[in-house]
């Protein structure tokens, strides 16, 4: 069995930068025709000037008959004015993203109070500058598996609320509650989902002993919860769209005393999409999330290249080199029974 589809984009990718960025840029360029990028690099993206050069840096690093095209991001801190936003919305950044301060990796400038941000948030809405949020409540007081639900009553909703004009992207959610909140909302508000909330729930992670490469913020939830995201992406809804948040870490930073928090998909996302949709009964329904859903929802037109998804087992290689040293993706080792060509 075998299919064609519309080349599929990554709305929300991590590629690091350096030498990190030339290991794993070309993997995502290979299956994705656009993508995200997230600007949480060390320094992060906060201006159009680094924006601009992050670009650069990220075209640089690609074949030169890549077609692929980073979509570039600003990253939201306390100091984020009006003027700010205009100035990166004038160079092509189309989305800001919402870091809340210490919620996962590289946010130590994010925000720690919402209201911060208030008048970039209002300038983002008249020019149609996207909101893309990591959607956490970091305190210590609040269970990492209610971080997401939290962040819902106390951030979002205030958000949504006093911006109804403002698109915003909830990304990789979760929970069942991410799902119906953005179900119930204003066509202005959409949501990402990752292979790993779709294939893989919190006893993935923790039976039989932890698994490092599976640990990602925000972590995997219970399995009512993972079967709320598969629901909600093989629904057709085109509320919600293809998100991997692969974020590359090397494997001596994941099988560590303090792993950091990351799954590597970059090298067979669709792939993996396939596998979940193909689980669910679903794989009419992929293109639709993986391909037209989130360029619908950013105002871009579809990518012209078709690809071929044949129905074939084959097994996600173990390592893959990285930097200099090496890197674990996701599933490895295990057989997928979809294949790109």
């Amino acid at each position: 069995m075998q299919f064609d589809i519309i080349q599929p984009d990554d709305w929300h990718l991590h590629v690091r930068s350096g030498e990190a960025l030339k290991s794993v840029i070309v993997m995502s360029a290979k299956q994705m025709g656009r993508a995200i990028i997230m600007p949480n690099t060390d320094p992060p993206v906060i201006n159009a000037v680094s924006a601009k050069a992050y670009r650069e840096e990220i075209l640089g690093a690609l074949p030169n008959n890549s077609r692929f095209e980073p979509l570039m991001v600003l990253y939201l801190t306390n100091n984020t004015t009006p003027e700010v936003i205009t100035q990166a919305h004038n160079v092509g950044v189309i989305a800001a993203k919402l870091y809340p301060v210490g919620v996962t990796t590289n946010s130590d400038s994010g925000v720690t109070n919402i209201n911060n941000i208030y008048p970039a948030l209002e300038t983002m809405q008249q020019l149609g500058v996207v909101l893309s949020v990591h959607g956490e409540i970091m305190r210590p007081e609040v269970d990492i598996f209610d971080r997401e639900a939290v962040f819902i009553d106390e951030v979002l909703t205030q958000i949504a609320n006093n911006f109804p004009e403002l698109k915003i992207v909830f990304e990789h959610i979760s929970t069942k509650n991410a799902v119906d909140f953005v179900s119930i909302s204003n066509d202005n508000i959409a949501a990402t989902i990752t292979p790993q909330h779709l294939l893989n729930n919190r006893n993935d992670m923790l039976s039989g002993g932890i698994k490092p490469h599976t640990y990602c913020l925000p972590v995997l939830k219970r399995v009512k919860h993972q079967s709320a995201l598969i629901k909600a992406a093989v629904s057709g809804n085109p509320k919600f769209f293809l998100g991997t948040d692969s974020a590359p870490h090397a494997k001596t930073d994941k099988e560590s005393s303090c792993g950091c928090a990351g799954v590597f998909s970059a090298p067979h996302a669709i792939e993996l999409y396939a596998q979940a949709f193909d689980q669910a009964g679903a794989i009419d329904k992929l293109e639709g999330f993986a391909s037209k859903f989130g360029a619908d929802f950013y105002n871009l037109p579809y990518n012209k290249k078709i690809i071929t998804l044949k129905k074939q087992d084959w097994s996600v290689p173990k390592i893959y080199p990285f930097s200099s040293g090496e890197i674990v993706p996701f599933m490895a080792g295990k057989t997928l029974n979809w294949k790109m060509f």
